[in-house]
């Protein structure tokens, strides 16, 4: 698509590359509080706003509602861990319910094989690298990231976009669970946590819209 219709027809597409890039730059930076946390909430925001305005399909409105969420995480996590943990958490239960309703009809053993060790992987990494204390809770939240990410992947939408929009998802989680256990010195997470979890939200959300916009789907 040439670049003057690509911001003709997608300005909120080009709002939020613009919003989750720069916040990149700026995430350790003197800016106030309140303005990274709306800066750091603007990336994932502008997608719902475009999923809204792209196309009218439930799975459209669904993938928004999954953005705002994240958006709602993305901020209350600054304020407090427990309530931007459950804003992600209802997205994630949001995004499941519209994966399973897509179910992949022919997945070959493979993607199931991988779509079967997610969620362990994913609860074990959790929890080695949690406190004691933690272990329950980030136990919990694992098992619905990893759900989440195995759901997305055996759905009929795009595994190059959604799939893996929701594997870079979940390996920004698992880096962040890092920090605090083998990590905690190294600066791959600082680097690699923003940069999968925001190109993770585009391409889950670019996958949903773009497919129902070229395919007929059921309506819920």
């Amino acid at each position: 698509m040439p670049g003057r219709a690509l911001i003709e027809q997608r300005p909120w597409l080009l709002a939020s590359l613009a919003a989750g890039i720069s916040f990149y730059f700026i995430k350790d930076s003197q800016l106030p509080g309140l303005y990274q946390i709306a800066w750091k909430g603007a990336g994932v925001a502008l997608l719902a706003v475009w999923a809204f305005m792209r196309h009218p399909s439930t799975e459209a409105r669904q993938i928004g509602l999954v953005m705002i969420f994240g958006a709602l995480g993305d901020m209350l996590i600054e304020v407090s861990q427990t309530a931007g943990a459950g804003a992600f958490l209802l997205g994630h239960l949001v995004a499941m319910r519209l994966y399973l309703r897509n179910w992949r009809p022919n997945i070959t053993f493979s993607q199931r094989l991988l779509a079967s060790l997610v969620v362990p992987v994913s609860v074990f990494v959790a929890v080695i690298c949690s406190p004691p204390a933690q272990h329950a809770a980030t136990a919990i939240y694992a098992f619905f990231v990893g759900a989440m990410a195995a759901s997305a992947w055996t759905s009929r939408f795009p595994r190059y976009r959604t799939g893996i929009g929701a594997m870079m998802f979940l390996a920004s989680d698992l880096l962040i669970f890092g920090r605090f256990g083998p990590l905690a010195n190294s600066p791959i997470p600082g680097l690699l946590i923003w940069p999968l979890y925001y190109f993770g939200q585009l391409l889950i959300c670019i996958g949903v819209v773009e497919t129902v916009r070229t395919r007929p789907t059921p309506q819920s």
